[in-house]
């Protein structure tokens, strides 16, 4: 594959924010793009995310059934959630699950990391999974998902292809763990 370096990187001379909240700023960065031009880009700043995926010995993986109000869609997805400020973020995943699914995940291992939307957000996820998990309560944060479902690993692409799995790390994750994991 040929990469061209003819083309520069753009420049960022500064930013003006337009909104702020605990999760999440917004801001407007005056952009020069290399032909010298200048545009205004809008910024989205997040703090980072931990998403966790657990595999028991059936090769099955722990999903959510989420509805997601914004889209208006349900689909499967992972536990996952914000890395509070200095937070590890292994821990972090670790801690979603359990919180979510009322499950503790064995040790954790960094699976992949992803930016689903590299062109306006910061929104950056470490997606960590671990092989097996112990039930040690009801989730938490039930009020999160509408049901909890060990499924097949055989089932992924199936899922992905019927849209009932939108989510952009859950995809990810879920699809290398079947290409890594295979069928058993």
């Amino acid at each position: 594959m040929e990469r061209s370096t003819a083309v520069s990187e753009w420049i960022n001379h500064g930013e003006r924010m337009v909104y702020e909240n605990r999760w999440v700023r917004v801001a407007m960065a005056d952009v020069e793009l290399p032909d010298g031009r200048h545009l205004d880009h809008t910024v989205i700043r997040l703090r980072p995310v931990a998403v966790a995926a657990v595999v028991n010995d059936a090769n099955e993986v722990l999903l959510l059934w989420r509805h997601r109000f914004i889209t208006g869609a349900w689909g499967w997805e992972l536990p996952s959630g914000g890395t509070g400020e200095g937070e590890d973020p292994a821990a972090a995943a670790a801690r979603e699950f359990e919180e979510e699914t009322g499950w503790r995940p064995g040790a954790m291992r960094l699976l992949m990391a992803v930016d689903p939307m590299p062109g306006i957000s910061t929104s950056h996820h470490r997606i960590y999974w671990a092989e097996g998990a112990e039930r040690v309560s009801e989730p938490r944060d039930a009020f999160e998902s509408a049901g909890r479902e060990w499924m097949p690993l055989t089932r992924v692409p199936e899922l992905v292809l019927r849209g009932e799995i939108r989510s952009a790390n859950t995809a990810a994750a879920l699809l290398m763990l079947h290409q890594m994991r295979g069928p058993k």
